[in-house]
């Protein structure tokens, strides 16, 4: 197994790893849009996504975070936001080697930490975050507002 960061070249299988994990999270099926997605991103670097790559150069999974700032800190931190790993591959350390990664990544760029959100629901995710050494913050209260 290879972890590295993506590049245009992944675009179309990067892509459809990531319209499957939209669709895992009950959004309509979207191949182009999750092309020119993904390809806005790369090209503005305005997230970082490292992919799994398996011995046949296929990839099988993937993570994107994007960065935030905090005014408190005055430092910089990372929400992970997109986190996937083809069915097929699943309980074989991809996912916490992705993790790993984006671990990699907040040291390297001297910020103070990183966010993530996944739905109650997520019992996989909800296992998994805690073992990698995330924390479960319940003394914040997380609010939402969207035009939609």
């Amino acid at each position: 197994m290879h972890y590295r960061k993506a590049n245009n070249k992944d675009i179309d299988s990067l892509s459809q790893l990531f319209n499957n994990y939209r669709v895992f999270y009950k959004k309509e099926s979207d191949i182009e849009g999750a092309k020119k997605f993904l390809s806005e991103r790369l090209k503005n670097e305005d997230s970082e996504i490292y992919v799994a790559e398996n011995d046949s150069s296929e990839l099988i999974g993937f993570v994107q975070l994007y960065p935030l700032f905090s005014s408190t800190r005055m430092k910089k931190c990372w929400l992970l936001n997109d986190l996937y790993v083809h069915p097929e591959h699943r309980s074989k350390g991809i996912s916490i080697n992705l993790i790993s990664k984006a671990k990699e990544l907040v040291k390297k760029t001297n910020a103070y930490g990183m966010f993530l959100e996944t739905e109650k629901s997520n019992v996989v995710g909800n296992n998994l975050y805690p073992k990698t050494g995330f924390e479960l913050n319940e003394a914040s209260n997380f609010y939402e507002w969207t035009v939609e």
